[in-house]
């Protein structure tokens, strides 16, 4: 029976959230910027939705920008806040840890390669923690904006993120964090993280594709990046796109409803496969924090493989999997990730990420357990005779 372990890449979208969904794909399609009747009906769903959605992150509505997706949440964050300080302030230093998603790596990098700012990697540790002492003694009086991800999608770590915004807001400089992975297993009430800046992304917690929405604490500096429209209050141009924006805020609503069933589930499944690999698979090595991490994530690297033929292999088992981020899957070099954590980039080469979700059940573990042994050895016994 085939079985799909890749929740981190996308999650599937829930009946209900889709049924949400569906009258404003039908009947109700109009503009939310024209002023008839359709467009306000339009207009009263997206204002809906931002109310809804506001109320389970803990913040006013007009503190909910609406964006395509995490990684334009991401992008508006760090280059908006980013280009703010420089502008306002003449702020020119970028922070970041090295563990974040490509969406912040490689704006950081655009900011400092275009745009005159000076990056800076903060260090972490073997389990990809930024330390708040770290933080501290890396922050200037010209330092533009910090971004640290709160629940790393490829190993699973959580950052103590309400540590690490009390030390930016003692120094005044804006905080973001990507909180992708997070909705359905942490804490993402903004009250309690101390944040300035949080992006979210519908298809990771059983909405749709193309749709998230970024955090923005009031006062926080933030230039436009995307321009046209006086949409979400002229920080994001163009048309809303009202059935996602309607289908997010059913499936935030169910996230936060069932969080803790949900995390306390895919705890149990991931612990079973933490252990069946560890003790089943001679040279398999858990990457990430063993208790700080992801409810739902078990990430390893798995010595004398490489990581993309195992997932071509357990693919034709029917298991779908990962090597870290679905976003770098097929890509012959090791992960900036595992990198970070100063491991050998021959072992990182063998990464594998599997992740569970709320269509997880305990046979398909089971099964996959069996199936990943033995498609280790067989793929490590042809290493063996091509030598």
């Amino acid at each position: 029976m085939p079985a799909y372990l890749d929740y981190a890449a996308t999650t599937p979208l829930n009946d209900k959230v889709l049924d949400k969904m569906l009258p404003y794909l039908r009947e109700d399609f109009g503009n939310p910027s024209s002023v008839h009747r359709w467009g306000q009906r339009a207009e009263w769903a997206v204002e809906q939705a931002r109310e809804r959605i506001a109320s389970g992150l803990g913040c006013l509505p007009e503190e909910v920008i609406f964006t395509s997706g995490g990684s334009e949440s991401d992008n508006l964050a760090l280059r908006g806040a980013a280009l703010s300080a420089q502008s306002e302030r003449g702020a020119t230093h970028v922070l970041i840890s090295p563990v974040e998603h490509d969406a912040i790596r490689i704006t950081a990098y655009e900011l400092a390669t275009r745009h005159g700012f000076e990056l800076e990697l903060l260090p972490v540790d073997s389990w990809g923690r930024v330390d708040p002492d770290d933080l501290r003694s890396k922050i200037r009086s010209n330092t533009a904006v910090i971004s640290i991800i709160y629940g790393n999608n490829e190993i699973g770590t959580v950052n103590p993120i309400p540590e690490l915004a009390d030390v930016a807001r003692e120094r005044e400089i804006p905080f973001h964090s990507d909180a992708l992975q997070a909705t359905c297993q942490l804490q993402t009430r903004v009250k309690h993280l101390g944040i300035d800046l949080l992006s979210i992304g519908a298809h990771k917690f059983y909405g749709p594709k193309g749709v998230g929405a970024l955090y923005v604490r009031a006062g926080t500096p933030l230039q436009a990046v995307q321009t046209g429209g006086s949409q979400e209050q002229g920080l994001r141009a163009g048309t809303h796109n009202v059935p996602l924006i309607v289908g997010m805020a059913h499936a935030h609503e169910i996230a936060i409803a069932q969080h803790d069933s949900d995390a306390d589930q895919f705890r149990l499944l991931r612990d079973k496969i933490i252990g069946g690999v560890e003790s089943r698979i001679p040279g398999a090595q858990l990457t990430g924090h063993p208790e700080q991490r992801l409810s739902n994530n078990a990430s390893f690297v798995v010595e004398g493989i490489d990581g993309n033929s195992l997932l071509a292999a357990l693919d034709l088992e029917g298991f779908a999997c990962s090597s870290g981020s679905a976003c770098k899957t097929g890509d012959p070099e090791p992960s900036e990730v595992l990198l970070a954590l100063g491991m050998d980039p021959e072992l990182a080469l063998g990464s594998l990420r599997v992740t569970v979700g709320r269509q997880t059940s305990e046979n398909e573990v089971s099964e996959f357990l069996n199936v990943v042994h033995e498609t280790v050895a067989r793929l490590r016994s042809q290493v063996t005779v091509v030598q």
